[in-house]
């Protein structure tokens, strides 16, 4: 029995490891090719390091059409802005329906979960036009302000909500004297710590790596974000076409979604328990 059991196990890990393999690859690819040279790349893949990173590093910072420093500056603007706001009032929203019983709730949380299955394609056209109307083109405002209603992240704060909140402490609070914000400010915001690191991810990873609306709305060279000057650089001519300088741009692009990860997992996995509310 405890052979069969052991063997379960291994199996368990070989297949784990076999997914966290398949999983680390193509960042691992990502890196090493970031260190070769472009003739060095189009001889095919190797994976020992090579001695072109700080030579890669150098051309990508010091790119006189591609304004790297001003593009990650611009693009952990928005995402951290957008995060920052998606979360705050997408949670709001859901507690202010998972707390309040008013006439039409059940069809008002519908109406969230409908505008979820709306692709934003459909709406880009006429966004782009108000946006040209209200003068707010070439602006992070555009990119920034429409965080604040996020279907689908109001949709995982009400489940959480439901699973960890009971009304008995938003109605203990009320009669000590709080407010509604001081409520929600003091009480409901620790108490959904791990939900607000899992959305706070999801949001400033969706932001960074965005690039349809950016590309739209965003006009001048000073205001581009990241994604729209990787594009730039793929699309150069051939004779201006360099894979090493792609490949470590596109690494400087992801650094920050790993270190913001590396940041919050810690309230991801430590504060389940602490956002828990025990019976």
């Amino acid at each position: 029995m405890t052979a069969k059991i052991d063997g379960k196990r291994i199996l368990i890990y070989v297949v784990l490891i076999l997914f966290t393999v398949l999983c680390l690859a193509p960042f691992f690819m990502l890196i090493i090719n970031a260190t070769h040279s472009h003739p060095d790349i189009q001889k095919g893949f190797s994976a020992l390091p090579g001695k072109a990173l700080w030579n890669n590093l150098n051309h990508v910072l010091h790119n006189d059409n591609l304004p790297v420093i001003t593009g990650l500056v611009n693009s952990m603007i928005v995402s951290v802005c957008t995060a920052a706001l998606s979360v705050y009032f997408s949670a709001l929203t859901a507690y202010g329906i998972h707390v309040y019983n008013f006439k039409y709730k059940t069809q008002v949380f519908s109406f969230i979960l409908l505008i979820m299955l709306v692709p934003s394609q459909i709406s880009a056209l006429g966004f782009i036009r108000e946006m040209m109307a209200f003068g707010l083109m070439d602006s992070f405002i555009p990119l920034i302000i429409p965080a604040v209603a996020t279907p689908a992240t109001v949709f995982f704060m009400k489940q959480y909500l439901e699973s960890t909140l009971s009304l008995e402490i938003v109605e203990a609070s009320r009669i000590d004297g709080a407010g509604e914000f001081r409520t929600y400010n003091s009480i409901i915001i620790p108490l959904m710590k791990p939900a607000f690191a899992v959305q706070g991810i999801f949001s400033f990873v969706y932001s960074w790596n965005n690039y349809f609306l950016p590309s739209l709305l965003l006009e001048s060279k000073s205001m581009k974000t990241l994604p729209i000057l990787i594009a730039q650089l793929r699309s150069a001519d051939f004779l201006k076409f360099d894979m090493g300088q792609i490949y470590m741009l596109i690494t400087l692009a992801i650094l920050p979604t790993v270190i913001v990860y590396i940041l919050l997992s810690k309230n991801i996995v430590g504060g389940i328990a602490l956002g828990g509310v025990k019976g």
